[in-house]
């Protein structure tokens, strides 16, 4: 009955961390280039009191033992990398990846962090940067007395403007795309971005549209990828998980309550 206490308080902890995951997937239901996490879960410990094939008799042996489970732990929380759907702004420089591939940005401190959102900005120095003011990697600067409405943005990344009296336009810079053997190993830092790690493997350089790499679609971004009617669903059976295992604690302390009655 101990035991079963234990067991019910695990499974409380496990679904209580399933619904923090939902949670934070639906807070960012509207979060550009976010990508939706799920939980896994892994069976805990088993104390085995009973060893399947051991001798029952000079002749047998017993075909099935007797483990007793502890209950249930978080394994991991995976990311999950599925396209979003891409929605039209008509911003000019509002990109979107239509494909694999990561954009690559400068943090303050120097180093290289990696996203999907490609709601960027043009600084008061013409740079290209994030919302919060990180610089797109490769570097690129509009030329001076640029018309901000003509910045144009080809599928293969190749960027270009038009300045006055010019009537060519002028191609300022090339949008590279940075992806990963294995971009679930990636780490989450906030703002919409990640970071490499041991587990995301080296980084792979390409241009757009090459080399498996996708396309950049100007004047569109690309919305997260968390469907709220799925994440609603798990959040009900989540709930009702929780329920039971609450349950089973209650059963066992009534019965814990009437062992402890008996010499009454």
């Amino acid at each position: 009955m101990v035991r079963s206490l234990w067991t019910g308080a695990a499974g409380m902890m496990g679904q209580q961390s399933n619904i923090d995951t939902i949670s934070n997937n639906l807070a960012n239901v509207n979060t550009s280039g976010y990508k939706k996490v799920r939980t896994d879960f892994e069976d805990l410990l088993y104390q085995t009191i009973k060893i399947a094939g051991s001798p029952a008799t000079e002749d047998t042996v017993v075909p099935v033992g007797i483990q007793m489970g502890h209950g249930v732990k978080v394994a991991a929380t995976q990311r999950m990398f599925s396209q979003g759907a891409l929605q039209a702004t008509d911003n000019v420089t509002d990109l979107a990846i239509a494909g694999e591939g990561f954009f690559r940005i400068q943090m303050y401190d120097g180093s290289p962090a990696y996203t999907r959102d490609g709601a960027f900005k043009v600084d008061a120095n013409g740079r290209l940067v994030t919302s919060n003011g990180y610089w797109v990697l490769p570097d690129i600067v509009m030329p001076e007395n640029f018309l901000p409405q003509t910045i144009t943005v080809s599928q293969d990344g190749r960027v270009s403007v038009k300045i006055p009296d010019e009537d060519e336009p002028v191609e300022v810079g090339q949008i590279e795309l940075y992806r990963f053997p294995n971009p679930v190993g990636l780490t989450a830092v906030g703002e919409n971005l990640f970071k490499e790690s041991a587990a995301s493997g080296n980084v792979v350089v390409g241009r757009p549209g090459y080399e498996g790499m996708g396309q950049v679609q100007q004047k569109f971004l690309e919305m997260s990828n968390v469907s709220v009617v799925k994440e609603m669903v798990d959040l009900i059976v989540a709930q009702r998980a929780y329920e039971f295992n609450s349950r089973t604690i209650q059963t066992s302390d009534n019965m814990l309550g009437t062992a402890t009655g008996l010499k009454r």
